[in-house]
């Protein structure tokens, strides 16, 4: 995905017409993409291991919880990949139009490379979920494949202007909590356990009152996955996702990308940039706190698992906020040396998620092959896991580095 930014026009013969230059990158959305695919990455440093191994250890049992997500109803910093890279599509939208507009593509053109884009990512998505099984496991819960099912919506947003993105932004929060408002809460014969929920997941995690609308595997997006999913061919008919996870969620997931096409925009504008700061700061604050509110209220809870209309708000408070951070280190304050390893991951972020998901457990095999466990042993039986994984994400980095040195880079 790329995150080119106006680069200003260079001087030119009056007599000569000044052609639109192709925009540069821009340093602070390749970091913070890179942060966080660093973080997606960084699963196989396996902490949760380690504070299995040392449960006394507040410090370790605190790392290993932000590398995991929330049962249900929260977030952990681990919650916050998804939307941080479904927001950063949108924000990457408005230098990705400028830069074709650059090179004189029609809108026809640029159109049906939406189009095209959006296939591959849903099928890269259902790609990588099938490659332990038996047949295509049709599935769309993938960040992949959500980003992909509306990304051609939001092409056709980033053409339009600010009011048209708001509207749309409003009517599918509305919208989407007021289907789940609506659909039928669970009775009192509905049987948890066949849907995955089970009785002391219910009593620790569950839902009560009007906020039973988003219990899990009982709520509207499990009712339409079991029709939706079951029109494919499956090696068992789909009953309920293990993790709560649902087709549905592109729907809110778009608005998180319209959130960040709002940010683009604005990073593209003639504010200053610490003006584009200041707004990035204050909208996130206003996220978080409108989320969380309409969490403690009971209208509706902040659920990253199905992406209810209150998780748009709050993690996308938390993108302004990130985003707003990496912008005023980078490009107000001129620290950037430093951002160059998430660079590297950033600017090749869909190599770096098929790397982590089909190389992974081969790197991790070879390291013990070649080197065998003792180098990863030096610090204890405790420490094993996350020396092993430290080492793994050292070659799938170093692998990255050497795509970027050539300037070999994925695209979709």
């Amino acid at each position: 995905m790329n995150t080119p930014v106006l680069a200003p026009a260079s001087a030119a013969s009056s007599a000569a017409p000044i052609a639109p230059e192709r925009p540069a990158r821009l340093l602070s959305i390749d970091a913070y993409r890179g942060a966080v695919m660093f973080l997606m990455m960084a699963e196989v440093l396996d902490l949760r291991k380690v504070a299995a191994a040392i449960p006394e250890s507040g410090f370790w049992q605190f790392l290993a919880w932000h590398q995991t997500h929330v049962e249900w109803v929260g977030a952990s910093l681990h919650d916050l990949i998804q939307p941080s890279f479904s927001f950063l599509v949108g924000v990457a939208l408005p230098y990705s139009i400028a830069s074709r507009e650059a090179r004189g593509e029609s809108r026809t053109r640029q159109a049906w490379h939406a189009t095209g884009r959006a296939l591959l990512l849903i099928l890269l998505g259902v790609f990588l979920r099938s490659t332990s099984r038996s047949m295509t496991y049709w599935t769309f819960e993938d960040t992949l494949s959500q980003i992909g099912l509306g990304y051609f919506f939001l092409f056709l947003l980033g053409f339009r202007g600010a009011r048209a993105q708001v509207t749309a932004f409003v009517a599918i929060l509305i919208g989407y909590w007021a289907a789940f408002a609506l659909h039928p809460l669970p009775g009192p014969a509905f049987d948890f356990a066949a849907v995955g929920v089970p009785s002391d997941w219910l009593a620790a995690h569950g839902l009560s009152g009007f906020g039973a609308h988003w219990q899990k595997n009982a709520d509207l997006a499990r009712a339409f996955d079991v029709w939706w999913l079951n029109l494919f061919p499956r090696e068992a008919p789909f009953v309920y996702n293990k993790g709560g996870y649902a087709t549905l969620s592109f729907i809110p997931t778009l608005a998180t990308m319209i959130l960040g096409l709002g940010a683009g925009n604005l990073l593209r504008g003639a504010r200053t940039p610490a003006e584009k700061v200041r707004c990035l700061v204050v909208g996130g604050v206003a996220g978080l706190t409108l989320g969380l509110v309409l969490g403690a209220t009971g209208l509706c809870p902040v659920v990253k698992r199905i992406w209810t209309p209150s998780w748009v708000l709050f993690s996308g408070g938390w993108c302004c906020l990130l985003l707003a951070g990496f912008h005023f280190v980078t490009e107000i304050r001129g620290w950037r040396r430093w951002a160059f390893p998430l660079v590297v991951i950033g600017a090749n972020s869909i190599a770096a998620y098929v790397i982590a998901h089909l190389f992974e457990a081969f790197i991790a095999r070879q390291l013990v092959t070649h080197l065998g466990t003792a180098p990863f042993a030096m610090f204890g039986p405790a420490f094993e896991p996350l020396l092993h994984g430290a080492a793994v994400l050292f070659v799938m980095w170093l692998i990255l580095l050497w795509m970027y040195r050539r300037k070999l880079f994925l695209k979709i």
